[in-house]
């Protein structure tokens, strides 16, 4: 994967999780999602949620250098997306819908944004561990800036 490609990987997510937030909770007034569930998506949550993009944004330019940090975006992506998938596989998510149009959206997708960012910060981790495990060269040292 190019740097571009990354650093654009890691803008998505940010602006994913910080714009869809906001929008489907209507900015934390939207009562149905924090009451369908209240230990994962509170409000608070949802505002960690938002916390996270603003995480996923700010390494989006030094993600090279933050090995460690990627590997637990990868661990939060797989938190939320097995979380997603024991609720979307225990709940009704057309009750959620009967509800509010904007919470049934959130129920029925955070869960898949939250796989396919983990599949793309696995990817990510994989690339700089590779890095790290290659003996640099005179020309990725000056790259890196080490």
């Amino acid at each position: 994967m190019s740097s571009t490609f990354i650093r654009n990987g890691f803008i998505a997510a940010g602006l994913v999780n910080i714009l869809a937030v906001l929008f489907l909770s209507r900015a934390f007034t939207n009562a149905v999602i924090p009451e369908t569930d209240p230990v994962v998506m509170s409000n608070f949550g949802l505002l960690m949620i938002a916390v996270w993009g603003l995480v996923f944004l700010a390494v989006a330019t030094r993600y090279q250098y933050v090995k460690w940090a990627v590997g637990a975006f990868v661990v939060e992506k797989l938190v939320y997306a097995v979380v997603w998938f024991r609720w979307i596989t225990t709940h009704e998510v057309g009750a959620v819908y009967a509800r509010d149009l904007f919470a049934g959206v959130f129920y029925s997708v955070y869960g898949l944004n939250d796989f396919i960012f983990f599949l793309f910060f696995v990817a990510v981790f994989y690339q700089l561990h590779r890095l790290d495990a290659k003996p640099l060269s005179e020309g990725a040292l000056r790259e890196r800036k080490i």
